[in-house]
């Protein structure tokens, strides 16, 4: 897979204020971009999973926690569906 690197700069004190290391920075950031994209119907689970360095069960289980729906279907959309469907 060819990836591209972005930079961010924070300020040099941020590490020792979050008491992270820059590792968990950086797959903090990389989740939460990729939960933004998928919630804003962005990016697929698959392509938002990738960005997050997970795998898609992984991201599928963050996005759970963070409830937040894996489909965006309305009741009715599933139920029209589902009526199509017998």
């Amino acid at each position: 897979m060819n990836t591209q690197q972005i930079s961010v700069d924070f300020p040099a004190d941020i590490l020792l204020a979050l008491n992270e290391t820059e590792n968990q920075l950086i797959q903090r950031i990389k989740l939460a971009l990729a939960v933004q994209l998928y919630k804003a119907q962005k990016l697929t689970v698959g392509k938002a999973a990738q960005i997050a360095g997970l795998s898609r069960l992984q991201f599928e289980t963050a996005l759970a926690e963070q409830e937040i729906p894996l489909s965006n279907l309305t009741a009715d959309e599933v139920l029209d569906d589902i009526s199509k469907l017998q």
